[in-house]
């Protein structure tokens, strides 16, 4: 069964990017335009994404709060978070890891890296 990935970016020629990417890699892509429309998903019955890759700077909700906020879900407490962002600021990314973001891209971020990095993170990808 294909590993879902949940793509959370405000940008939508990053989404229709990475979402590309991921799908002819065989995954399955799940997306949200911000924070607040991601944790609706999230809280919604059913989604039960493997994997969630999110931006940092987004209107509604950003990253951050999105990866405090997904923390406190008892079924996404352990679900991997990568942070895919243009943020490069060593503060944001320790609030990140301190709130439990698994890992930090920085954008632009290549397919290949993309693909090698969730293979670390996701096991069985």
């Amino acid at each position: 069964m294909a590993k879902t990935i949940f793509i959370v970016d405000d940008s939508a020629t990053m989404l229709m990017s990475v979402k590309n990417n991921l799908e002819i890699s065989g995954f399955t892509v799940v997306t949200a335009e911000d924070g607040v429309k991601a944790l609706t998903k999230l809280k919604g019955a059913g989604f039960k994404p493997d994997l969630m890759i999110t931006d940092i700077n987004m209107p509604n909700m950003n990253g951050i709060e999105l990866i405090r906020n997904t923390r406190t879900l008892p079924a996404f407490r352990f679900m991997p978070i990568l942070v895919m962002t243009t943020e490069n600021q060593q503060v944001k990314r320790d609030e990140a890891k301190k709130l439990g973001a698994t890992g930090w891209l920085v954008k632009p971020v290549g397919g290949a890296d993309l693909l090698k990095i969730i293979k670390q993170v996701l096991p069985g990808a």
